[in-house]
This record gives structure tokens, C-alpha cells and sequence, in this order.
């Protein structure tokens, strides 16, 4: 019954929010609330979310941290180089902008967190599909997807789990699976590839003109777009529509670099290169900063909530040394924090019911139950495959610890080394990252003000091949 329960509880939750009945937050909360009565265990109810917060509470107060560090970084102009170099490489182009979505987000990835990748290529990439009108789903649902693969790193989380249940050497379960991953990471590029012509066709294609980006074919308008503006660098400040001219003839008076061009549908504005917050003579010391936060993480000097909350308070108190300068910065970023932190502690509560509640566990019992003695010579090839559900649906705490060794159990039984098991554990990352109980997705959808029923309707098909495409990829090569 709890089986049964556990899959309708997920199914219902899904159907909710893609179907946009419910908001997320809600869904996450009043969802499980309601199954845990239904299963009779009502009375536990408390005791699960508390447990479930009390799991998630270090995330999300890394989250809230990470926001107000690298919001103070776009704001003083650390990250304005990259955008302009992003901008010069992609020209307008949707399909130049599409890979270089997926390129900065697999880069920015080497750091090992999620959530950090997500705000640095949102905030270089966001205003650029607005001016373009390029899909937003698409840029989240990249680079969430190449996040996925890059999760795989040592650090990332996934594969340290795996060394950590099974008892064995993060580097011997990794270093084999470079091949499958670099293949799975190829699979995000050409999808990128592949999405950026799809929106080339709907948008038109956009060269650099004299006097901005001038639109050479829209077929689906009968308007041209005109990026307007350079910004320093000879980076695009600017796109937006204009009718009748030429392009570059319509009469409008190209804007300048320090103007600040606000989107219509929601007072976006790109990054202004004269902005008050700018702070260019502490532009090294923030480079330094950063630099110096991540190699931290990366080395696990101290916990990564410690680490962010220790650089946001310095990274505010050098560059805003006044008080309401400070705390001028922490309301701008308000809103993300609590989003963000808001839906972390909305999902505690579905991961608390569904772990306190028995039913994960069983719906994982029923699924290795299930797999026939004859596939039993090829649970490297299974563990592969129920990989991309089972991180989906699960947190990775709950795969890695609960499930994996069951699977190497029942490996062993067939002569399957467990290093084989932990490899094929792997595969489903690309897909783990859009998953609901992944806190940094809210980070990105949040950003990108995306929808996250139309993320994840979106995301999910492209996300579960690339998991696939590294599954081939690892057969192939005689590594799984």
C-alpha cells in the first residue's frame, strides 16, 4: 500500500503543477500532508517536516548566502567582462546564444554547485533572451541539463556518495566514467545546437551591423528586431523591436552604452555600464574573493553555508562600507532569497513525509524486486537505467544511501563488482538537477522567472535522453 501510495503521491504532485493547478510551494507541502493522513500516520506529521527542515536548514541557508554573495557581484561589475565576451561570441545569433548557454553553464560547473551555476549564467544570459525573445525554458532547461552532467565531478556530490555507501575510491568510480560523461556532454551541446536553430527559424537570424544588430530574416514577423547600443567591448547593450526601415535606417538614434533600456513585460533592465553599485577599483579584490570562496569550497575547508555567509558579509562590508548602502544591497536581493529559501522548506516537507512515512523505501524494495533473475549478469545496465527515475523522484542522500547498496547486494549475487554499480549510479544526473527536490532548481527558474511546471515539461524529455545518450555511451565503451 505504501508503494502504491508513494507513486500516486508523486504522480499527483507532477500532474499539479505541470498542469499549473497548484503553485510548487503549495503542492510541496499540502500534497504530503495529505498522504501522510491518508497512509494513517497524520500524528507524525510534525515529527516528519521537522526532520525534513531540519536536513534541508544548512542548504538553505547556503542558498540565502550564495544569492546575496553573487548578487553583490553583478552588482559591483565582477561578472560584466564575462557577459560582454558572452554577448561578442554569440552576435545575436540564437544558436551562438543557445550553446554558449550550454558552454558557460558546463564551465561554471567545475566549481561543484548548482546553485551558483545557475545565478552566474542567468544573470549573464537572462537580459539577452529577453531582448532577442529567445524562450526562456530553453535557456533553464540547457543549462540545467549540463549541469546534470557536470554534477558527476568528484565534488560534485553524486559520485562522493556512491564512494561513500559502497566503501570506495571517488576517483576509481570516476575516472573510468569520463568517456560516457564526455559523450553525455557532447549530447548537450548538439541538443543546444539543435534548440538554438529551432529558435533561429521562429526569431530570425540577427547580424552585427554598424549601428547595432540588424535583424537579415524574421519569418514569422513581419517587424524587424534591432539591437541597438554597444556596450564596451563592442558587446550589444540592447535589443528591442522596431518597425519599418532597414535596420539600421529606421531613424531612431542609436542608444548608448550608459543607458539602461528597460523590457516592457517586466522592467528588466540590462546591465548599465555607468550603474551606481560599480565598484571597478575593487574589481580585482572581488575577483580574488571569489576566486579564493570557490577553491575553499572545492577543498571543504569549512561547510559551504560557513563559507558563503562569511563572503557575503565581507564582500558587503568592503564594498558597501555604509550601512544603507549594505542594506539597500540585501533588499534588491530580497525577493530570490525568499523565494528560494521558501521553496527549499516547502520541498523538506514532501522529502520528510516521503522518507518518514516508509514510502520511499518501499517503492525502492518493489523496484529491485522486480527485475528478473536473467537480468541479473547485467545490473551495471539496470542500476543505469533505474537511475534516471529513481534520482528524479529521489534526493540524492536517498539514492546514494538507500538504494545503491541494495543494487550492489543484489549485483554481487551475479558477479557484479560494486565499482560497476556505482559507475552506472551516475547516469541519471542530468536528469537529477530538474528534479523537485533539487533546491537549486528553484534558483534557476526563480532567476529566469520561468515557470516551474513549464521547466520541467519542457526539460525532462531532453534531460532523460542526455542521462540515455551517457548510459550508450558507458555500454559502448565497456565501462557499465
Amino acid at each position: 500500500m505504501l508503494t502504491i501510495l508513494g507513486f500516486v503521491m508523486i504522480a499527483a504532485f507532477l500532474a499539479l503543477i505541470m498542469m499549473k493547478k497548484m503553485s510548487p510551494m503549495a503542492a510541496l507541502v499540502l500534497i504530503p500532508a495529505l498522504f501522510c493522513v491518508l497512509v494513517g500516520q497524520g500524528a507524525h506529521l510534525g515529527d516528519y517536516v521537522l526532520k525534513g527542515i531540519g536536513d534541508l536548514a544548512p542548504t538553505a541557508a547556503m542558498l540565502m548566502f550564495a544569492i546575496i554573495y553573487f548578487g553583490v557581484m553583478i552588482d559591483v561589475g565582477l561578472f560584466d567582462p564575462i557577459v560582454r565576451g558572452i554577448l561578442k561570441f554569440c552576435k545575436a545569433d540564437p544558436v551562438r546564444v543557445v550553446v554558449g548557454t550550454a558552454l558557460l553553464a558546463a564551465i561554471v560547473s567545475l566549481d561543484g554547485d548548482g546553485s551558483t551555476t545557475f545565478m552566474i549564467t542567468v544573470s549573464a544570459l537572462y537580459p539577452l533572451y529577453k531582448r532577442l525573445k529567445m524562450s526562456l525554458v530553453v535557456m533553464t532547461g540547457v543549462a540545467a541539463t549540463a549541469n546534470g552532467v557536470m554534477n558527476t565531478l568528484p565534488w560534485g556530490g553524486p559520485t562522493a556518495r556512491a564512494a561513500t555507501a559502497l566503501k570506495l575510491d571517488a576517483g576509481d568510480i570516476f575516472v573510468p566514467m569520463i568517456p560516457a560523461l564526455a559523450v553525455g556532454l557532447v549530447a548537450v551541446f548538439a541538443l543546444a545546437y539543435v534548440l538554438g536553430r529551432r529558435e533561429r527559424k521562429r526569431l530570425g537570424v540577427l547580424t552585427l551591423g554598424d549601428a547595432g544588430l540588424v535583424t537579415d530574416e524574421a519569418p514569422e514577423k513581419e517587424t524587424e528586431q534591432v539591437l541597438v547600443g554597444a556596450g564596451s567591448g563592442g558587446a550589444p547593450a540592447d535589443a528591442r523591436p522596431t518597425t519599418g526601415g532597414a535596420g539600421t535606417g529606421s531613424g531612431d538614434a542609436p542608444a548608448t552604452g550608459s543607458e539602461v533600456q528597460a523590457d516592457d513585460d517586466d522592467g528588466l533592465q540590462v546591465l548599465d555600464p555607468q550603474r551606481a553599485t560599480l565598484r571597478p577599483k575593487l574589481y580585482w579584490f572581488n575577483a580574488a574573493l571569489t576566486l579564493a570562496l570557490l577553491t575553499l569550497l572545492i577543498l571543504q575547508v569549512l561547510p559551504i553555508p560557513v563559507l558563503f555567509l562569511l563572503g557575503a558579509a565581507l564582500a558587503l562590508t568592503v564594498n558597501f562600507p555604509h550601512m544603507k548602502d549594505q542594506k539597500a544591497r540585501v533588499a534588491a536581493h530580497a525577493e530570490n532569497v525568499l523565494n528560494v529559501s521558501g521553496m527549499v522548506f516547502a520541498a523538506a516537507v514532501f522529502t520528510g513525509v516521503l522518507t518518514g512515512t516508509g514510502m520511499v523505501e518501499h517503492m525502492a524494495r518493489w523496484l529491485v524486486s522486480g527485475i528478473p533473475d536473467a537480468l541479473g549478469p547485467h545490473m551495471g545496465i539496470v542500476t543505469g537505467v533505474l537511475s534516471i527515475p529513481l534520482t528524479y523522484f529521489m534526493s540524492n542522500d536517498g539514492f546514494y544511501f538507500g538504494i545503491v547498496p541494495i543494487l550492489a547486494e543484489a549485483g554481487a549475487a551475479h558477479g557484479v563488482a560494486p565499482i560497476e554499480i556505482a559507475r552506472a549510479s551516475l547516469v541519471g544526473q542530468a536528469l537529477h538537477m530538474s528534479s523537485p527536490l533539487v533546491p537549486a532548481v528553484y534558483v534557476l527558474v526563480g532567476m529566469a522567472k520561468v515557470e516551474f511546471g513549464d521547466h520541467t515539461k519542457f526539460t525532462v524529455k531532453w534531460a532523460a535522453l542526455t542521462s540515455l545518450v551517457v548510459l550508450c555511451a558507458g555500454v559502448l565503451f565497456g565501462i557499465l
